[in-house]
C-alpha cells in the first residue's frame, strides 16, 4: 500500500515536469531557438509553444527590439599623428535570430570590434580639423561597412553615433587660443564696419545739412533782394510821384551831414555840388521877397510866418549839427565852407560834381 502510493506520487510528480517542460510562453518581441537532440531545430515565436520534453531543449530567448550600445572611449591616430580619444553610440536590430545565435559566438562583442577598425580606417585618412567637422561622413562610413559586415549574423545596424571626439588636452588649448584669436579679429573688422559706416552716416548728413543750409540762405538772401527792390521801388516811386522841390532835397542833405561825420575814421569826406546849390536854393528861399499877402505888411516889406521860422530854425539847428560834428572828427567849419564850390554872378554853383576836402588843406 505505501509502495503504490509512493510510486503515484513519482508518476503524478513526472506528469506534472513533462507538462511544464512541454509547454513554453514567449513574451511579445522575443524569440527562443529550439535544438532537437543537439541540433537546431526550429524557432519559437511569441505567444503559447509546445515542446518534447527531454528532446527539445530551448536555448535562451533574444531580443528582437532596436538595442543601443555605447562603447568606450577608443584612441585613434589621425593622419596628422594626433591621438584623439572618439566615444560612438551603436543603434542595432536582430532580424534573425538563427544567424545571431549560431553565427557568432557574441555579437555585441564582434560588433564592437568591427566599430573601433572601421573608425581608424576612416578617421586615419583625415586631419583632426576635418575629423572634427565631418561627423555625419563618419558615421555614413562607419553604418554602411557595419551593415554589410554584420548581414551574415542576423543583425541590422541602424545608426551609428559618433558621441564625443576628444583631442590631447594640449591641442583643446591651441583651439581655444585659435578660436578667441578668431573671434576678436572678427569683433574688430565689425567694430571697424561700424565705424566706419558710422563716419559714412555722419558725413552724408552733414553734406545734406550744409546743401539745405545754403539753400535756405540763398532763398533769404533772394527773397531780402526782393524785397528791399521792392522797398527801393516804392520810395522811388513815391518820391517821383510826390515832386519833391529843391527846399526839401536840401533840407535831407542838412540832416544827412551830421551822419556822415560821425565816424572815428573819417578824416575825407565829400560833399557834393548839388548839397550847396541846394543850400543856396534854400537860403533864397528863406531870404526872398514873398509876394504880398495877409502876412505882408502894407510897406510891402515880407513877414515871415510861423511855418517859415519853424522852417529856419530847423535848418540852423541841422547846419550847427553839422558844424560840431565835422569840429569832432576834425575837421573844422572852415574846411566844410571850402568844400562849397564859387558861385557865379548868377548864384549858380561850380559845375564841378564835387570837391574833395582833405585835412591838410587850408582856405
Amino acid at each position: 500500500m505505501d509502495a503504490a502510493v509512493v510510486a503515484g506520487i513519482v508518476i503524478a510528480f513526472v506528469a506534472i515536469l513533462t507538462v511544464l517542460r512541454a509547454v513554453r510562453i514567449v513574451p511579445q518581441a522575443r524569440a527562443g531557438n529550439v535544438e532537437r537532440l543537439g541540433r537546431y531545430y526550429r524557432t519559437l515565436g511569441p505567444g503559447l509553444n509546445f515542446v518534447i520534453p527531454f528532446i527539445d531543449r530551448v536555448r535562451p530567448l533574444l531580443d528582437l527590439r532596436e538595442q543601443v550600445v555605447s562603447f568606450k572611449p577608443q584612441p585613434v591616430i589621425t593622419e596628422d599623428n594626433l591621438v584623439v580619444d572618439i566615444d560612438t553610440v551603436l543603434y542595432f536590430q536582430v532580424t534573425d535570430p538563427r544567424a545571431a545565435e549560431y553565427e557568432i559566438a557574441n555579437f555585441i562583442q564582434g560588433v564592437e570590434q568591427l566599430t573601433v577598425t572601421t573608425l581608424r580606417n576612416v578617421v586615419g585618412g583625415m586631419d583632426l580639423e576635418k575629423t572634427l567637422t565631418s561627423r555625419d561622413m563618419i558615421n555614413s562610413q562607419l553604418r554602411g561597412v557595419l551593415d554589410e559586415a554584420t548581414g551574415k549574423w542576423g543583425i541590422r545596424v541602424n545608426r551609428v553615433e559618433i558621441k564625443a571626439i576628444d583631442p590631447p588636452k594640449t591641442i583643446k588649448d591651441a583651439m581655444e587660443k585659435q578660436m578667441r584669436a578668431e573671434r576678436d579679429k572678427r569683433a574688430a573688422i565689425l567694430t571697424a564696419e561700424g565705424q566706419r559706416q558710422s563716419q559714412i552716416l555722419t558725413a552724408e548728413g552733414e553734406k545734406q545739412s550744409a546743401i539745405l543750409r545754403a539753400e535756405g540762405e540763398r532763398t533769404s538772401q533772394i527773397l531780402k533782394a526782393q524785397g528791399q527792390s521792392q522797398a527801393i521801388d516804392e520810395v522811388f516811386q513815391a518820391v517821383h510821384r510826390n515832386d519833391p522841390d529843391p527846399k526839401l532835397l536840401a533840407y535831407q542833405y542838412l540832416q544827412v551831414l551830421p551822419q556822415l561825420a560821425q565816424g572815428q575814421g573819417n578824416t575825407m569826406w565829400v560833399i557834393p555840388s548839388e548839397v550847396t546849390s541846394a543850400l543856396n536854393t534854400l537860403s533864397r528861399a528863406f531870404t526872398e521877397s514873398l509876394p504880398a499877402s495877409r502876412v505882408t505888411g502894407a510897406d510891402g516889406r515880407h513877414e515871415r510866418s510861423a511855418a517859415g521860422s519853424e522852417a529856419v530854425a530847423e535848418a540852423e539847428r541841422a547846419a550847427a549839427e553839422a558844424k560840431a560834428a565835422a569840429e569832432d572828427s576834425e575837421l573844422g567849419p572852415r574846411q566844410i565852407e571850402a568844400r562849397r564850390p564859387a558861385l557865379g554872378a548868377d548864384g549858380v554853383s561850380n559845375p564841378d560834381p564835387a570837391h574833395a576836402v582833405r585835412p591838410d588843406e587850408r582856405p
